[in-house]
């Protein structure tokens, strides 16, 4: 079944066509806010709201619930430290050979106030740990030119410091020990939520 697409208009005359997956994305991370844009698709009569169709409603509900945990994440620095204070994590690299998932979890972090570089092969991944090592490292286990896991120890090699999280859809119990005894601090499954993306990080 072919994924849906929506024209999306901003202003008068500007539009561009974008998949399913990139609207609901760009609403959870506020590029798109209520009554900016306009949307259209086969089936409307005539150009759209997206906070008036009920089926995009949640992805503006959680773009408001990630801003108010922002506020409170804020709140609480201001408190603890008497200022906004540095987070240990500041640089990371999202290594995934699919660049929807590159782009939802490079939105989600950087919303969130992390600096954040992708990368959608191995060879890519490490050119850019070599350039400049990252706090985190994102890693796919399936990539175009080897397996993830095969990586993570060139990854330490290069900077020990750089903490490592699999993201992968093919998480079995023997590549989940593994990646534990090569020091990969947290194993998330695909499909996952913002939620499970910002705690893997804290």
């Amino acid at each position: 079944m072919p994924e849906i697409k929506w024209d999306i208009r901003r202003g008068v005359g500007i539009y561009r066509a974008v998949f399913d997956a990139r609207l609901k994305s760009w609403i959870t991370t506020g590029k798109i806010k209520a009554g900016e844009v306009l949307i259209w698709r086969s089936g409307f009569s005539g150009w759209r709201k997206p906070e008036e169709l009920e089926e995009l409603q949640p992805y503006f509900k959680r773009w408001e619930r990630s801003l108010l945990r922002k506020i409170r994440r804020k709140r609480k620095r201001l408190i603890g430290h008497g200022g906004l204070g540095d987070k240990e994590i500041k640089d990371i690299l999202i290594i995934d050979d699919e660049k929807d998932i590159c782009t939802l979890l490079s939105d989600v972090l950087t919303q969130d106030g992390y600096n954040v570089t992708t990368a959608n092969t191995k060879r890519e991944g490490i050119a850019c740990i070599k350039k400049q090592p990252p706090h985190l490292v994102f890693l796919d286990l399936k990539l175009p030119d080897g397996n993830g896991l095969k990586i993570l120890s060139k990854i330490k090699k290069i900077n020990p410091k750089t903490r490592v999280n699999i993201i992968s859809a093919y998480g079995d119990e023997e590549k989940r020990e593994e990646a534990k005894r090569q020091g990969v601090y947290a194993f998330i499954d695909k499909p996952f939520t913002e939620e499970t993306i910002l705690d893997s990080v804290k």
